[in-house]
């Protein structure tokens, strides 16, 4: 039996040290055991407060940091939430415990297999797991109350600008990659508000056809969603 270090309180007391201090957020983290979400041979970094390597040159991002990032949100549990980057579905679960549903997707297919495989052990079931290009956000399931990218561009593409529902917040690493703050926005009638930078963070970039160019993906070979879109109600379409 393997034994893993640690506990979720670690990871709690930690969130706390950094600043977090929405009170269901803290229990989420604790509910949820991020040891389910991470390869098995980085178990026993799963509640430090540390990134974990995920393979293909990826990291899940650093636990105290996606706290902050999803409180900047301001979730109350009715949102409609598009996260962009799936990760191995750590942050994915978290936004699923604090809101209604959450739209993800992931550019990397293996990546976005494993969060799946992931999200369903831990019984996860209000999240919809898309495989695509996130830089163009997911428009057959807009409007969003809350949009959170984990991966960093100097500024938010519009598709994403777009996709945000009028008074919600979008939350992006706003920099080349590498070295960017985190900003927390709220969408208006104009277009995106900026309110606040959250914290100065490290993030892998935003590869895509509103992002960065990659080698791993030209804007040709972009993967396609292979999931069908769930039917939008259509008083929320409009």
């Amino acid at each position: 039996m393997n034994v893993v270090p640690g506990e979720p309180d670690d990871l709690v007391r930690a969130l706390i040290a950094a600043g977090v201090r929405d009170e269901r957020l803290l229990a989420a983290v604790r509910t949820t055991p991020r040891a389910g979400f991470v390869p098995a041979g980085q178990a026993a970094a799963a509640y430090r407060d540390v990134p974990v390597a995920i393979g293909q040159g990826q990291v899940t991002t650093q636990p105290s940091l996606s706290a902050m990032m999803i409180e900047g949100l301001g979730l109350g549990g009715s949102e409609h939430v598009l996260e962009v980057g799936t990760g191995l579905g750590f942050q994915t679960a978290l936004l699923a415990g604090l809101a209604a549903d959450v739209v993800s997707i992931e550019i990397r297919p293996d990546i976005a297999r494993q969060a799946r495989v992931n999200l369903a052990r831990q019984g996860v079931r209000n999240v919809e797991l898309r495989v695509g290009d996130g830089s163009g956000g997911v428009p057959d399931r807009a409007p969003y109350d809350a949009v959170l990218v984990s991966a960093a561009f100097p500024e938010v593409p519009s598709p994403l600008v777009a996709q945000v529902r009028p008074g919600g917040r979008l939350v992006q690493p706003i920099g080349p990659g590498g070295h960017e703050q985190v900003v927390c926005f709220e969408r208006t009638a104009s277009g995106l508000a900026w309110l606040r930078v959250l914290t100065p963070a490290c993030f892998v970039r935003l590869q895509g056809r509103y992002g960065f160019p990659s080698d791993d993906f030209p804007p040709d070979e972009i993967p396609p969603d292979d999931f069908p879109p769930a039917d939008f109600p259509p008083d929320e379409a409009e």
